[in-house]
């Protein structure tokens, strides 16, 4: 293992971050908007339009894996018949689908800034027969157009990381949501320095490498604790910020690895970019990063 991982810390010496950031900067796209945009109606799944890397715990698949993530969250923002629900960041609204029928809450608003996942999403709501309890509309995460305190909950499935800034998406948020709401993220953060020299090295490579395909904002780079302080900031209080990479990117990476229609079904430049990242194991890949589960409260006064 000390061989293996001064190898890896060497290439990351080289430019564009060795193996993980040439292969990652593939993928790098010129914004958010334009990275799904470039996805355009591909999934992860077979079934359904998921995108999440999904929550695998108990899932044996992505199919299982993706709706997992989404009722962890729906879980863990308890979200019920009297809440008023805005979802930022909601795909192609499978997560929104899934918590209507699974939950039942008042009425669930989507916010996306790309147009095909509002257009597609819209066209799937209406099919499924749930029009009149989800609406999607086209809009920022840091300048909703909703007015003051008109929701109980705020959502946004592994999507914070992109906003610029995640400070200014929590801000708005907290005006967003009415006295004693909810605030759940599932989110992905740099991981906390480990090991030794060598290796908290490559954590930090593969950090920037991730960023840099990502899009990711160098404001939203806040380890645990700057990451919790941006929720007291914005005025929210109780944060409670639990890791749960453990139960995510290892079978995201081992489904990758097993499930050869899964790979496939990954955009070109994707597959390229990843394969040969797969012999290694999760835990080198995705050495510099936590995927946590992020809650928080408004305060009633």
């Amino acid at each position: 293992m000390a061989a293996h991982l001064q190898g890896m810390t060497d290439h990351a010496t080289l430019p564009g971050g060795g193996l993980f950031a040439q292969a990652w900067a593939m993928l790098r796209p010129p914004a958010v908007d334009a990275l799904y945009g470039l996805l355009g109606t591909r999934a992860f799944t077979a079934r359904g339009l998921w995108l999440n890397l999904g929550y695998w715990r108990d899932a044996r698949s992505i199919e299982e894996a993706c709706p997992a993530l989404a009722l962890l969250v729906g879980q863990a923002a308890a979200i019920g018949p009297e809440d008023d629900v805005v979802d930022v960041g909601f795909g192609f609204a499978d997560q929104d689908m899934l918590w209507a029928r699974q939950f039942a809450p008042r009425r669930i608003t989507g916010l996306n800034v790309t147009p095909l996942h509002v257009r597609l999403g819209r066209a799937r709501v209406r099919r499924a027969g749930l029009a009149d309890r989800i609406d999607l509309r086209e809009g920022s995460a840091t300048a909703m157009p909703l007015p003051d305190a008109c929701c109980d909950v705020v959502t946004a499935l592994e999507c914070a990381f992109h906003f610029d800034t995640r400070a200014g998406f929590l801000a708005e948020a907290f005006r967003v949501l009415r006295p004693g709401g909810r605030i759940v993220l599932a989110d992905i953060i740099p991981a906390a320095a480990a090991g030794g020299a060598l290796r908290r090295r490559w954590q930090r490579a593969s950090w920037r490498a991730l960023a840099r395909a990502l899009a990711i904002p160098a404001a939203n780079a806040d380890a645990r604790d700057g990451y919790a302080a941006r929720f007291g900031a914005a005025g929210f209080a109780a944060p409670e910020i639990r890791s749960i990479g453990a139960d995510v990117f290892p079978g995201f990476h081992h489904a990758l690895r097993e499930d050869a229609a899964f790979f496939a079904r990954l955009p070109g430049s994707a597959r390229l970019a990843y394969r040969p990242l797969l012999r290694f194991e999760a835990g080198d890949v995705y050495a510099g990063l936590d995927y946590v589960l992020a809650s928080a409260r408004k305060p009633q006064a």
